[in-house]
């Protein structure tokens, strides 16, 4: 088993969310549902508990898309995977995605989902790799910047595993 160093406890994830959760109502504060479409599989986590840190009415929503696969870098190549199934034309929408790194996938879904209409358009990110940028995405939320290493857990995978780990941890070697 590869070696696990904890970057993020679960501690400071939970912290940060609540203040992003203050964030968003402040934001929102004329009552307005809100629609969170969380990116599918990695934001999953990060979603539901933004949702539940937020007094804002919040919708749920999923996308999939890869550009990874079991690889731990991207393949600059976008698939969307699984589609909305409402439409957000004249809705307020805060993407949620796991991680930002190279901001290839983010940057197509902001115009995937400008294309759509929404009444606003807003994207939160629980983790921040700006080394990584290749194509410039305008973050709205962001829960922490880290550097440039491979993480997992709290959503965040490795080929499908450590998703459950409650910390967000660098993926060392075996």
């Amino acid at each position: 088993m590869p070696a696990l160093r904890v970057l993020l406890s679960a501690e400071q994830i939970h912290n940060r969310i609540a203040e992003l959760g203050a964030e968003i109502d402040r934001d929102y504060a004329e009552g307005e549902p809100v629609y969170l479409i969380g990116v599918l599989k990695g934001a999953f986590i990060f979603l539901a508990d933004l949702a539940r840190a937020m007094k804002t009415q919040v919708r749920i929503e999923f996308i999939g898309i890869s550009s990874y696969g079991k690889a731990k870098t991207t393949s600059g190549q976008v698939q969307l995977t699984k589609d909305l199934d409402v439409p957000i034309e004249g809705h307020h929408v805060i993407l949620v995605e796991d991680i930002l790194d190279t901001g290839i996938t983010l940057s197509y879904l902001a115009m995937l989902m400008t294309q759509r209409k929404p009444k606003s358009l807003r994207i939160a990110t629980l983790l921040d790799k700006p080394e990584r940028r290749r194509t410039p995405v305008k973050v709205d939320y962001v829960g922490f910047r880290i550097p440039d290493e491979f993480v997992i857990g709290y959503g965040l995978d490795y080929a499908e595993d450590y998703r459950n780990l409650k910390d967000v941890c660098v993926l060392g070697e075996p």
